[in-house]
């Protein structure tokens, strides 16, 4: 598990580059001060957990800089990556919201800076500040939203499309490189069969027609989109 430290590396709230693309951005500079007295720092490195399914939870972690991946393992000891997050996310809020153990694993896809908010400190900033309140609301209702819209997919839509579905999804989480084609993340085929909530051998197939259709191209693990449109098409999304 993750260590807390609190060093000189440590990210100041009012400076924080993600700042505006977290649930804190509305606190005033007092409120950001005391976050930074109470919040700790974490450097992990890619593959290192964060925080355990059934642990219990002690605070919620924002992410300052790198990629997370949320986890949940099914009754054959299968994972299941149910979020992927970037910067400017918190996770965790879940549990320290209901009382209960992380429901999920959080672990790092690639050397990242989180940080630790103890649960006390949270909730006495939730009680004195409307605006944290109501973006709470909003995440938990996003949440919820997400959540019925993949297990909808996963009863109603064929593997092909929920495939070209999660390399698009990928494509609005995390963006691409200065290449502008090829994806800003890089996830093993098991982690992307792990979204998908299929084999990976079958997406090691269907990644190879993609490839063969050009709607994409393959170096190792990155994976670059070349045909936008196609993707949407076969995902069956239409705007």
């Amino acid at each position: 598990m993750a260590r807390l430290t609190k060093n000189t590396e440590q990210p100041h709230c009012q400076s924080c580059h993600a700042r505006f693309r977290s649930v804190f951005c509305d606190l005033n500079g007092q409120e950001l001060d005391e976050l930074d007295e109470h919040k700790g720092c974490i450097h992990v490195k890619k593959g290192q957990v964060i925080f355990q399914e059934g642990s219990r939870a002690q605070g919620l972690y924002c992410i300052n800089d790198g990629k997370i991946k949320l986890s949940k393992t099914g009754d054959e000891g299968k994972d299941h990556i149910v979020q992927l997050v970037k910067e400017g996310d918190i996770i965790g809020y879940n549990a320290v919201l209901s009382g209960e153990p992380y429901s999920l694993t959080a672990t790092a896809i690639e050397d990242s800076k989180i940080c630790f908010v103890p649960k006390s400190f949270f909730f006495q900033v939730v009680e004195s500040n409307g605006n944290l309140s109501l973006q709470i609301m909003k995440l938990l209702s996003s949440s919820l939203k997400s959540t019925q819209k993949n297990l909808t997919d996963i009863a109603q839509k064929p593997v092909r499309e929920r495939l070209a579905e999660a390399l698009l999804f990928l494509k609005e989480t995390y963006g691409y490189e200065s290449d502008e084609e090829t994806l800003n993340v890089i996830l093993t085929r098991e982690e992307i069969a792990n979204i998908v909530g299929t084999a990976t051998e079958t997406v090691i197939r269907l990644l190879s027609e993609f490839n063969h259709d050009q709607m994409i191209a393959l170096n190792g693990k990155r994976i670059k989109i070349l045909n936008h449109k196609a993707l949407l098409k076969t995902a069956n999304i239409f705007y």
